[in-house]
């Protein structure tokens, strides 16, 4: 086509645009609900305004999450935020470029269905390829075989993949992700020694604050529970002056990531997920995927993340023979958008993209025999 592809990437805290081949996103917005756009008008909206909110002329939407557990549960909010992204962000309209649309591993198959009729119908793209996350965070790091552990915002999967191919029986989520987190860490605060009115008054993003400057995954969870000498207290100002004190609240926050029942979940943490995924891929593969565990998501960004998992699947596979190696990038809250610009920008990805004339013959359901 010629033209340099759009990659967005739909997450359930933010919603990230930009053009393939380059290092990080154009445009990033908060993944709530927006009010309808004009896209004569939103050429003329800076930026900023359009991000905090601003439309046509018309009152403000409530602050909604379209996405639930990363599944589009509000198709029309997000077509106001696809919307902002295209004719504000990246200041074009979507019959321009061929787009690359992210895909949740635990979306019901009709999802993809809908993205490829919004799109060709409503947004007039050329061409669409809808990608699967876990695929993309293995791209990210130049990899198509491995097993991608994901954490993020609303929702956190463990995925196997060799040589591109996605196993789906493989595919495992687990609702334990940052905004539960969030609650987490407000819940073990008010249970602190710290003023409790203080607590009360605390904002839901510096709650979220505090969990990612003071929290850190432990290495020996019980013992450093047991024993205070391995709790480490900081100090966190809040902006009008004063001071929250953590200690075992830095380490207990993000437990439930391995421990769900932590916060009344039944379900196995997510290295038990991913020893799961494993034990459902043919044996030839098991050494090359877990030897390229890829990790991304901001709920995987927390210091001793990486270590724990690797120690945790050590101890599950102890004795089978294979090689156990991690890869965390620095970057890696962005590693799903980055995979995307990073594929879209290959010279043989043009054989990926489903043409518009393409749906327009063989319909929205084309997607699975293209995309799989």
């Amino acid at each position: 086509m010629g033209k340099v592809a759009v990659v967005i990437d739909n997450g359930s805290c933010f919603t990230r645009a930009g053009f393939a081949g380059e290092d990080k996103p154009k445009s990033v917005l908060k993944t709530t609900s927006m009010p309808p756009t004009c896209p004569a008008v939103m050429r003329e909206i800076p930026c900023h305004l359009t991000a905090a909110g601003c439309g046509t002329g018309g009152a403000r939407a409530s602050k909604t999450h379209p996405l639930r557990h990363g599944i589009i549960t509000d198709w029309e909010a997000m077509e106001n935020l696809w919307s902002h992204l295209f004719f504000c962000g990246l200041r074009l309209s979507p019959e321009e470029r061929p787009l690359l649309m992210t895909d949740s591993p635990s979306c019901p198959t009709t999802n993809r269905e809908k993205v490829a009729e919004v799109f060709f119908e409503a947004f007039a793209v050329p061409a669409l390829h809808v990608a699967n996350t876990g695929l993309l965070s293995l791209c990210s790091c130049g990899r198509v075989t491995g097993l991608a552990v994901e954490a993020g915002a609303g929702v956190s999967h463990v995925t196997s993949i060799c040589a591109g191919q996605i196993w789906r029986e493989a595919t495992y989520r687990l609702d334990v992700a940052g905004f539960f987190l969030s609650k987490h860490m407000h819940t073990l605060l008010l249970k602190s020694s710290n003023d409790p009115q203080l607590l009360y008054a605390l904002q839901k993003t510096m709650v979220t604050q505090v969990k990612k400057q003071c929290c850190y995954v432990s290495m020996d969870y019980e013992g450093d529970l047991q024993d205070k000498a391995h709790q480490f207290p900081v100090c966190f100002k809040t902006p009008d002056g004063h001071w929250i004190t953590l200690d075992k609240e830095r380490f207990c926050c993000p437990e439930p990531l391995f421990q769900p029942k932590l916060l009344d979940q039944n379900s196995p943490g997510i290295h038990l997920l991913a020893f799961q995924s494993l034990q459902k891929v043919p044996d030839e593969c098991k050494g090359d995927i877990i030897g390229n565990t890829v990790l991304s998501g901001g709920s995987s960004m927390f210091p001793g993340f990486p270590e724990r998992m690797c120690s945790e699947l050590d101890a599950l596979l102890h004795g089978k023979g294979y090689r156990i190696k991690t890869l965390a990038a620095p970057k890696r809250s962005m590693a799903v958008w980055a995979g995307g610009s990073m594929a879209a920008s290959l010279k043989s990805f043009r054989h990926m993209w489903m043409r518009k004339g393409e749906y327009q013959e063989c319909g929205a359901a084309y997607v699975h025999k293209k995309f799989n």
